[in-house]
């Protein structure tokens, strides 16, 4: 019973960990993503306030600085950018300062 308990805690930490990688890549079916992403104008409704970063080494879990990788096998989440906030499972506002980047509660 002890050694399942420790199993579940280890999966669940592993799914956290995808939820808040930060290396991201678009991909063009919904099917192949992770997260459904809907990008909206309101910081106030944000999930996440995303600042894209140039550099692969800023993108730290839980951080909101988002990477962008050319390669799907480099990123740590795969995204799908949908026109319908009801069909999204995370609600991202892209923020112009790295400073306001960030997971909202």
């Amino acid at each position: 019973m002890q050694t399942r308990f420790i199993l579940y805690i280890i999966l669940l930490f592993c799914a956290l960990g995808n939820a808040f990688a930060q290396k991201v890549y678009v991909t063009d079916f919904k099917s192949e993503a992770d997260h459904l992403v809907y990008v909206t104008e309101w910081k106030s409704e944000a999930n996440v306030l995303a600042y894209v970063t140039s550099w692969k080494s800023e993108a730290k879990p839980g951080s909101g600085l988002w990477y962008f990788t050319r390669w799907k096998s480099e990123a740590d989440i795969r995204i799908y950018y949908t026109q319908w906030k009801s069909e999204a499972d995370l609600i991202v506002f892209f923020t112009e300062w790295k400073s306001e980047a960030k997971w909202a509660p």
